[in-house]
């Protein structure tokens, strides 16, 4: 094989960016992801049910996002770092500061989209711009690399990396052909010539092919996901927030690497596409990811689905506050399950739920209050809304967090 620098020095080096082969699968999933996503957006009626389940599964894609790299931070610990509070344990702690870093890049990277609707996602700019929200929450200690002699590097934070690197068996682009390879990155995702129909082909192409190119020194798969995640949300197929690919790969992490590597390989023959890369590899990932994600959108269908998720929140209720009464316990999830949709419930109307009066009302709200179940902008007025947190998961959302398998 010729070095590196001759092989990986043109951007003609890691074509085909869409794949020729299995079209006609690739594009029935297309169509079932924007069938299923639409469905799953429609699912939770109440704007502040969804933007609650939204945040909560921006700490989801930090935990799996994290398990892909090898860290795991439980989904509690992930709450105290969001409000400063981290462990004293150096390993612990740092991956607290991970995961809190990439909710807040995904928080950053939300608001831009909506800021800038004609943002360019695949300009050197924008793909530079999250490897630097990233890593600038990070402590400095956690700003460095590691290099394969054990020695460590300080990572050049939002710009192309400076050096050669190898990722397992593949050689990526020579560092002063970087700017060339994101600009045809850019031109080909970003440009006119992919069809409507191919869009989510392209994304599934467009993540390996970022993952290929290995811009940065460090955090390349951070970002290829975090960019992944913003182009679903560009093509509708987001659902506002309530589903992310991260929790798919990392549940098949061993298959997803495989997969990535399948697609970094030399064309395998005269039927193997025109350009330098397998066109079949290529493929085979997009298959992958498009399944992922369909199954992903699917198994959050299943978890919001509203009779399903209130039977889950008076099986809770029932379950974890046993001190109270029974007729108690039934009150709370009548305010619970009109709180679910309703989004935000109006204290006045809570008498009229549990056919009680004021006073038993009250009674009612302060457990629920203090039990953390809902909360109010105020402890004795304002409406009151569904509280998501750590106390509540394996609960209402069974199956959400869990380890990568065995």
């Amino acid at each position: 094989m010729p070095p590196p620098a001759e092989l990986y020095t043109r951007p003609t080096s890691f074509e085909p960016l869409l794949p020729a082969s299995r079209r006609e699968e690739l594009h029935a999933l297309s169509l079932d992801i924007h069938r299923q996503a639409g469905r799953l957006e429609a699912a939770v009626p109440a704007s502040v049910v969804r933007q609650r389940i939204a945040a909560l599964v921006r700490e989801m894609n930090s935990y799996y996002s994290n398990l892909i790299e090898g860290h795991k931070t439980l989904p509690a610990d992930i709450e105290r770092a969001l409000s400063g509070d981290y462990a004293t344990q150096p390993a612990k702690r740092a991956n607290q500061h991970l995961a809190r870093a990439h909710i807040l890049a995904e928080e950053a990277l939300m608001s831009r989209l909506d800021a800038e609707p004609d943002l360019d996602l695949h300009s050197a700019e924008f793909i530079c711009g999250l490897h630097l929200e990233f890593y600038r929450h990070l402590p400095a200690a956690l700003q460095s690399g590691e290099k394969t002699d054990g020695s460590t590097f300080p990572i050049p934070v939002g710009q192309f990396r400076d050096h050669e690197v190898r990722v397992g068996p593949h050689v990526p682009p020579h560092f002063g052909a970087l700017p060339d390879f994101m600009s045809r990155f850019a031109a080909f995702y970003g440009g006119n010539g992919v069809s409507m129909a191919d869009q989510l082909i392209a994304l599934a192409a467009g993540h390996q092919r970022l993952a290929w190119i290995h811009p940065f020194s460090d955090g390349n798969g951070r970002v290829c996901r975090l960019h992944s995640h913003a182009w679903l949300q560009r093509q509708k197929v987001g659902a506002l927030g309530l589903w992310t690919i991260s929790r798919g790969l990392a549940r098949q992490r061993a298959d997803y690497y495989a997969a990535l590597g399948a697609a970094d390989v030399r064309r395998q023959g005269d039927h193997d596409g025109r350009g330098n890369l397998s066109d079949r590899g290529l493929a085979d990932f997009c298959v992958f990811f498009l399944r992922t994600a369909l199954d992903q959108i699917e198994f959050m269908s299943g978890l919001l689905d509203l009779h399903s998720l209130s039977r889950r929140i008076e099986a809770h209720v029932h379950v974890k506050h046993a001190e109270w009464s029974t007729v108690q316990r039934e009150q709370v999830v009548r305010v619970l399950k009109a709180a679910l949709i309703e989004g935000k419930l109006e204290r006045g109307a809570v008498p009229h739920l549990i056919g009680r009066g004021v006073t038993t009302a009250s009674a009612i709200i302060r457990l629920a209050l203090d039990a953390g179940l809902v909360d109010s902008p105020n402890a004795v007025k304002g409406t009151l809304s569904l509280v998501f947190d750590s106390r509540v998961l394996d609960s209402y959302f069974p199956k959400l967090f869990q380890d990568l398998p065995g």
